[in-house]
């Protein structure tokens, strides 16, 4: 070894010991990224928030802000249209479409995060499991998951709905199988490509059982992707719960749905069009918002990870 070598060779090994590189430390996504920051300056994203803030609100005081007994029938004022004593008018069995669409609001709000919490609690575990140890077992779950995948959506969900008998709780429980496989591949697919890193390498190193390198470190690695798909699944739930309660397959009366409602202005289409407008106009806003906070965070964690690999 020549002089200078020599030299830059005590530089290295004296180094001080705050000068040496940290060791990488699992941190979730919020704490180790300028996602959340990248997500505050979108405006439109912020928006989004913002609606789906109070469709919140809404729902969760739907009992005070329904101006009237959203299920109270008045025969003497069917279909009269929006006047001063009935905003958006009545239906054709005269109840006021206002305090209805208030109140849906909180059901279908409701019957989303049932299925979107039902195809978590499922598809997390397995995704998880399977990205991790690999193997038989991830082999076995991604053949099934990739056959469900095959079926048609709305036939299964009418079949699990046949077997199971129409109505919301139901409906819910289809929709949330149906978004299993969705939830699934994308927590797999995070899954292996976390346990890699050379945290989890030295989470090993050091003793840790594999419990706690999932649930420590691996989840919360996963999170962000989740979180993002979990908003779509949210609105494709809301939208299959319309489906289905337009088909008489959900909701059922005198429950108020979005879905349910402009099943029941169909029927009255010819003489009174503007029943058809508050439930669609409040589907397609939830969808939106939600859809718009899903992009907001694709594009924050995609700029994250171009400036990580810089």
């Amino acid at each position: 070894m020549t002089i200078p070598e020599l030299e830059k060779f005590e530089v290295v090994v004296n180094r001080p010991d705050s000068q040496k590189e940290a060791p990488v430390e699992s941190k979730s996504w919020f704490q180790r990224s300028r996602v959340l920051r990248r997500l505050l300056a979108d405006k439109i994203a912020m928006t989004a928030v913002g609606v789906i803030t109070l469709l919140i609100a809404v729902a969760v005081c739907a009992d005070w802000l329904a101006p009237q007994d959203p299920n109270k029938a008045s025969i003497a004022d069917r279909l009269k249209p929006p006047s001063s004593a009935h905003w958006l008018g009545t239906d054709e069995l005269g109840r006021d479409v206002l305090s209805r669409l208030i109140v849906a609001t909180r059901l279908d709000l409701l019957a989303s995060f049932e299925a979107v919490g039902i195809a978590l609690a499922i598809g997390v575990p397995l995704g998880l499991l399977a990205g991790y140890f690999g193997g038989v077992g991830d082999a076995v779950t991604s053949r099934v998951i990739d056959a469900l995948m095959t079926l048609p959506p709305l036939i299964l969900a009418v079949v699990i709905i046949g077997i199971l008998g129409p109505g919301l709780t139901t409906a819910m429980l289809a929709i949330g199988i149906l978004i299993i496989p969705s939830i699934y591949r994308v927590v797999r697919a995070s899954t292996q490509s976390t346990r890699s890193e050379l945290y989890i390498e030295s989470a090993r190193a050091a003793g840790c059982g594999h419990g706690r390198i999932i649930f420590r470190h691996v989840l919360p690695a996963v999170s962000a992707p989740l979180l993002v798909q979990a908003s779509f699944a949210a609105s494709a739930a809301i939208v299959a719960e319309a489906s289905l309660s337009y088909l008489g397959l959900g909701a059922r009366a005198p429950q108020a749905t979005w879905g349910l409602m402009l099943k029941e202005a169909a029927s009255s289409l010819a003489t009174s069009s503007y029943l058809l407008f508050p439930p669609a106009v409040m589907i397609s806003v939830t969808i939106l918002a939600l859809s718009l906070l899903g992009d907001g965070l694709r594009d924050a964690m995609g700029r994250q990870n171009k400036e990580g690999g810089k």
